[in-house]
């Protein structure tokens, strides 16, 4: 996998503006942040919720044998804007604890609401394990 920066732009905080990388692709739907045993949320916090669904993200992508560094895309989909931004730096520590030091290429878009009562965001993926 290789990061893909334009010379002369400016670095971006928390993700990458382009990745190109070779191998088995793996899609991860949507995930979020309850328990992956009886589908429950354990907290209301975002988060909370956030560091659960990368812990589901994580336990899908060992199925194939893969790891957090071998996502390339991540698309994070968030009930409200204003709480996402509040809960920066928690999400951060979050992301770092789960997924690493890994910053692949991300989109998050407020939406109107989830399927599931309760969730505050979801978080799908795609990852590339190489050949």
């Amino acid at each position: 996998m290789k990061i893909l920066q334009p010379p002369g732009w400016a670095k971006p905080k928390g993700y990458s503006n382009g990745i190109v990388a070779k191998g088995r692709i793996i899609f991860v739907a949507g995930q979020v942040g309850w328990n992956s045993q009886q589908e429950k949320f354990e907290t209301s916090d975002f988060a909370g919720q956030a560091k659960q669904a990368l812990k589901n993200i994580v336990g899908i992508l060992a199925e194939a044998g893969a790891r957090p560094e071998h996502i390339c895309r991540m698309n994070w989909y968030v009930g409200d804007a204003k709480e996402y931004n509040a809960s920066l730096k928690e999400l951060g520590a979050a992301y770092r604890e789960v997924i690493g030091r890994n910053f692949p290429v991300m989109t998050a878009l407020q939406v109107a609401g989830f399927v599931e009562a309760g969730a505050k965001l979801e978080i799908e993926v795609t990852a590339v394990l190489p050949e």
